[in-house]
C-alpha cells in the first residue's frame, strides 16, 4: 500500500474495477466495516454511509455510468408515485407502461443498438454505421430490479417507500453489478426492523466468502487458463482437447457466478442484510426443469414471475404453455447479450424445457424408477448443460459449431494421459472443484458444521493459506467476473 496507490482508489479505471476478491476492495471494506460499525444501530447514518460507499463502488466499476443509474433509480421512484396517486386504471398502467419503456430504453441503446442496426442493414440491404458503446456494468441487472419494483407496486405487492430507502435498495453494493436480482418485497422490509448479526450470522458470512474466494479465485480463475486458450482458437485444437475445454468451462462459470453470489450473500450478512439464495447446486440437477430451479435463481424466477406468467403461463392451454416457455427462455438469452449465440443458447434450453414437459405427459414405467435411469437423467442434464454452454462462451456462433465439430471429430483416449502430464495443475483443479461442485448435501453441511466449529486464530490461518494458494495460482492479471459483462 503506498500513497500514490490509495489516492487512485478516488477514480475510475476501466481497467481496473472493484472486484471482491482483490487485495484493495478487502482493505477499503475493512476500512468502511470499521466505520459501519459506529453506524450500524443509527438506521438514518447506516443509510447513508452505505448508500455513498454504493455510489462509490458502482463508480469504481463503471465510472461516469453512476449518473445514469441515479437517473433510472430517480425516473423509477417518479412512475412509482404516479402510479400509486393514480385513482384510473387505464392511467395507471399506462405510467406502468412509461417507467418500463423508459427503464428499457437505456437497456436497449447500450446494449442493443448495433446489434438490431447490424441485422436490419442485412435484411435491407443498407450499410449503417456503428458506434462503439461501452456497456455499463450491472445495467442488466438494475434495469430487471427496476421493472419488478414497477410491476410489485401497480399490483400493490409493496408500498411506496421513501426516496431514500429505495435509493439504498438499488445502490446496495453487494448485488449492484453482477445480481443476484434482489426484489424490493424481499430487501426493502428490512430496512424498518432492527438489524441484528448473531455470531452465527458471521460464522455463515466467513464461510460464504471463503468459499466464493475458492471458487472465483482459485478454481474458476485457473481453469479459465485452459478454456481460454482453446475458445480462442477452436480450429487448432483436438476433440479430446475439446472437451476438456468444454469441462473446464462449465465448472468456470459455475465456480466464478455462485462464488460471486456467495461473496455477495456473505458480504450483505456481515452487514445485517440476507440477500436470496441464487444457487442450489444446479450440476446435480436430473432434467432441465429441475436446472433452472437451481441455476440463477434470481433470474429464473424473475423471468418466471415477470415474463412467462404474465405471458399466460399454464393457464392457456399445454401448446400456448410450450410456446411462453420458448418465449420466455429466448428472451432469458437474449438478456444475456446481443449476438446470436445467446439467442441459440437461449432457444436450446426452451426447446429442452419443451421436451422435459413432453416427456412428463407419458406415463412413468417402472424402468425409470431405478438408479440407472436416475444416472442417465442426470449424465443427460448435465451433458446437454455443458453443450449449450460452448455458445455461450465462444467468441461467436461459427466458433461454437466449430467446438460442436471437434467434440464429435473423435474422442481420443491417449490424449487424456497427454493433457494430464502437460496440464497436471489443471486436471487437479478440475477433479477438485468438480468434486466440491457434484458432493452430497450431508456433505456440505458437515464441512460447515466442521467450520463453524474453528475459533478465530484458526479462521485467520485459513483465510491465509486460500490467500496463499490464490496467489500461486492466479494468472498475470485479476479477472473480472464473467457477468460483469451482462
Amino acid at each position: 500500500m503506498t500513497w500514490v496507490l490509495l489516492f487512485e482508489q478516488f477514480f475510475h479505471n476501466e481497467k481496473e474495477p472493484m472486484l471482491f476478491h482483490t487485495g484493495m476492495f478487502l482493505f477499503l471494506f475493512a476500512v468502511f466495516l470499521i466505520v459501519y460499525s459506529y453506524v450500524f444501530n443509527k438506521p438514518a447514518h447506516r443509510s447513508i454511509l452505505l448508500i455513498l460507499f454504493g455510489f462509490y463502488f458502482y463508480y469504481k466499476a463503471s465510472g461516469i455510468f453512476l449518473f445514469l443509474l441515479l437517473l433510472t433509480i430517480t425516473a423509477d421512484f417518479f412512475f412509482a408515485g404516479k402510479i400509486v396517486q393514480e385513482p384510473d386504471p387505464k392511467k395507471k398502467k399506462w405510467w406502468l407502461i412509461s417507467g418500463i419503456v423508459f427503464s428499457l430504453s437505456f437497456l436497449l441503446y447500450f446494449k442493443y443498438k448495433n446489434f438490431f442496426l447490424e441485422n436490419f442493414g442485412v435484411i435491407s440491404g443498407q450499410n449503417y454505421s456503428l458506434t462503439q458503446l461501452i456497456l455499463p456494468i450491472g445495467i442488466s441487472f438494475y434495469t430487471f430490479q427496476s421493472i419488478s419494483f414497477l410491476v410489485d407496486i401497480y399490483k400493490e405487492k409493496i408500498k411506496l417507500p421513501k426516496y431514500q430507502d429505495y435509493l439504498l435498495y438499488m445502490t446496495f453494493f453487494p448485488h449492484l453489478v453482477a445480481g443476484p436480482i434482489v426484489r424490493a418485497a424481499d430487501f426493502l422490509p428490512q430496512l424498518k426492523r432492527k438489524l441484528t448479526i448473531r455470531k452465527k450470522d458471521l460464522k455463515e458470512a466467513s464461510f460464504l466468502i471463503l468459499k466464493g474466494f475458492v471458487k472465483k479465485a482459485i478454481i474458476a480463475d485457473y481453469v479459465a487458463q485452459y478454456s481460454d486458450i482453446v475458445f480462442s482458437d477452436p480450429t487448432s485444437f483436438s476433440a479430446t482437447e475439446s472437451v476438456f475445454a468444454v469441462l473446464a468451462y462449465t465448472l468456470q462459470i459455475f465456480c466464478d457466478f455462485s462464488g460471486y453470489t456467495d461473496m455477495a450473500i456473505g458480504i450483505a450478512l456481515l452487514l445485517g442484510y440476507r440477500l436470496c439464495t441464487n444457487f442450489q447446486s444446479p450440476y446435480k440437477s436430473f432434467d432441465i426443469t429441475d436446472f433452472w430451479r437451481r441455476w440463477h435463481i434470481s433470474l429464473s424466477s424473475w423471468l418466471r414471475d415477470y415474463i412467462y406468467i404474465p405471458l399466460g403461463g399454464n393457464k392457456k392451454g399445454f401448446q400456448k404453455q410450450l410456446l411462453f416457455l420458448f418465449l420466455t427462455m429466448l428472451i432469458g438469452g437474449f438478456w444475456h447479450g446481443a449476438d446470436w449465440k445467446f439467442v441459440f443458447w437461449g432457444a436450446g434450453h426452451g426447446l429442452l424445457l419443451i421436451f422435459h414437459k413432453l416427456s412428463l405427459r407419458y406415463p412413468r414405467k417402472d424402468w425409470m424408477n431405478t438408479r440407472w435411469f436416475d444416472a442417465f437423467s442426470w449424465l443427460f442434464t448435465f451433458s446437454v448443460v455443458a453443450l449449450l454452454w460452448v455458445p455461450f462462451r465462444a467468441n461467436s456462433l461459427e466458433d461454437a459449431f466449430v467446438i460442436y465439430s471437434n467434440l464429435f471429430s473423435g474422442f481420443e483416449w491417449k490424449m487424456v494421459d497427454a493433457i494430464y502430464q502437460t496440464h497436471f495443475w489443471i486436471v487437479i483443479v478440475l477433479l477438485f472443484g468438480y468434486f466440491g461442485t457434484l458432493m452430497k448435501d450431508s456433505w456440505k453441511k458437515k464441512v460447515y458444521d466442521y467450520f463453524s466449529k474453528l475459533d478465530n486464530l484458526m479462521l485467520i490461518v485459513l483465510f491465509l493459506v486460500v490467500i496463499q494458494v490464490m496467489l500461486q495460482f492466479k494468472s498475470a492479471t485479476v479477472q473480472p467476473f464473467i457477468y460483469f459483462q451482462f
